[in-house]
This record gives C-alpha cells, sequence and structure tokens, in this order.
C-alpha cells in the first residue's frame, strides 16, 4: 500500500508520455483502485536495488474486451509502466516471462493483453514480444472499463501457454 504514491505518479507520467506521442491517453487512476487491485494480488512492480522501476497489472478475466474468448482460461496484463530512467531493459520480455510461469502455476492457457489499435508501434512491438496479433475490435461502451476505453479500437494480443 505504501507504493500506491509512486505508482500513482508511474501512471502520471506514462499519461504524460501518452499525450507527447498520440490523441490517445490513459485517464487518470483512482487510489481506490489501485488499493482494490493490490487486495487482489494483481498488481505487481519489478525493483531494482530498492527503486520501483517498472509496474504492471494482471487480471484472470477481461470479458468486455475478449468477450466470448473470455472463457478461455488466460492471465491478462495491463498497464505496463516502466519509469523513464530504466526504459530500454526489456522490462516487458521479462513480464511475459513471468506471466507464463504465473499463467501455468494457476492453470491458464494464455497470456492476453490490448493496446490501442491505431497504434501500429505498438503493435509491432508486441508482435516482437511473441505476441499473436489476433484482431482489432472497439469495445461497447460500459462502466465496468476506465474511460480511456471509450469509442476506441483495440488491437488484441495472445501468447499460448
Amino acid at each position: 500500500m505504501a507504493d500506491i504514491p509512486v505508482m500513482l505518479e508511474f501512471y502520471d507520467i506514462a499519461r504524460e508520455y501518452q499525450k507527447a506521442k498520440s490523441l490517445r491517453h490513459w485517464q487518470s487512476f483512482e487510489p481506490g483502485l489501485i488499493e482494490k487491485e493490490i487486495n487482489e494480488k494483481r498488481q505487481w512492480k519489478i525493483m531494482e536495488d530498492d527503486t520501483i522501476a517498472c509496474i504492471f497489472m494482471i487480471a484472470y478475466e477481461d470479458p468486455f474486451i475478449w468477450g466470448e474468448k473470455d472463457k478461455d482460461p488466460s492471465v491478462y496484463i495491463h498497464r505496463i509502466v516502466t519509469h523513464p530512467a530504466w526504459r530500454g531493459r526489456n522490462y516487458t520480455a521479462a513480464i511475459i516471462e513471468w506471466a507464463r510461469e504465473h499463467a501455468k502455476e494457476k492453470n491458464k492457457h494464455f497470456i492476453r493483453m490490448d493496446t490501442w489499435g491505431d497504434n501500429p508501434k505498438l503493435i509491432d512491438y508486441y508482435t516482437k514480444c511473441g505476441f499473436n496479433f489476433l484482431k482489432i475490435i472497439t469495445p461497447e461502451e460500459t462502466k465496468h472499463l476506465p474511460a480511456h476505453y471509450s469509442c476506441i479500437s483495440l488491437g488484441l494480443f495472445e501468447i499460448p501457454v
């Protein structure tokens, strides 16, 4: 719980980076949401010495994005943020390897993630990281998704475990 202010700072840094690079960006995340995810053991961090270098969140269901495919037992990776001081250290690859082992432990069959469907650089990056690009979708409006999912297209990715 003591990391929540740092995590919110990471999200602010990521949002500013997104604004500089694209018309799409995350909205602010409420501390209560982060606290809930920590309590559910779904928020993770990568440490370099005594410093948080990267954070990410996982879920075990994502029906409002994945629809019928959500029935497949999966680990969903969300909100990977690396602090600018630690960029270039290939944390995404480390997260994927961790997720592969975590999925096996939890009897999940896929590692999945999504990103903005109109960001070819990210689509290419996640493909190079080993994800299979599946398709682009437009999620239905729902109060169950963060505000930044409104009126967007999403690229869906998965890795079989």
